[in-house]
Formats: structure tokens, C-alpha cells, sequence
């Protein structure tokens, strides 16, 4: 199992989704917490990083996320699929 922080950052882009997909995120969330790698997420590394992954909440929504230890995961991003291009 793993523990979640979670950045200013992400707090202030979950806050902009809509009651469904904060639904999807909580359902997704689930399934993260006793398995990243679950197929549903369609987790990845972020082409060009070394510490940065993504999963999938939906079809357009992603997470964006790095390990802070063994069992600790900081979420630092929420949003749509464009938002990756930060990274």
C-alpha cells in the first residue's frame, strides 16, 4: 500500500474538475494505492524525465506523479492529457 501527498499544485487543479471526473479520480485512486501498475491506469514514465510518471483517470485526464520513498507518492499534477507538456 502506498501513502499519497499531494502538491499545492494538484490540490489547486482538482478543485477545477467536474463531479464526474473527481468520481473517476476517487475510483482511480483506489486501485493506485494497492497497485500503480494496475492495466486500468495505463501508468508510464513521462518520455524525458527519469523520475515523472502518468496515469490515466480517463480518456483525457492524467495524474502526474514521482516516488518520494518506497511506500510514498507525491502527486503533482491533475488535468487534461495537454497538461503533460509541461513536463
Amino acid at each position: 500500500m502506498f501513502q499519497i501527498t499531494y502538491s499545492d499544485r494538484f490540490k489547486k487543479h482538482y478543485k477545477k474538475l467536474t463531479a464526474q471526473e473527481k468520481e473517476q479520480f476517487k475510483r482511480k485512486l483506489r486501485i493506485f494505492v494497492s497497485n500503480p501498475y494496475h492495466p486500468s491506469l495505463r501508468t508510464k514514465r513521462i518520455q524525458g524525465t527519469d523520475m515523472l510518471f502518468e496515469f490515466s483517470v480517463n480518456m483525457d485526464i492524467r495524474v502526474v506523479w514521482y516516488y518520494e520513498a518506497d511506500t510514498l507518492v507525491a502527486f503533482i499534477d491533475i488535468g487534461h492529457h495537454d497538461l503533460l507538456k509541461k513536463y
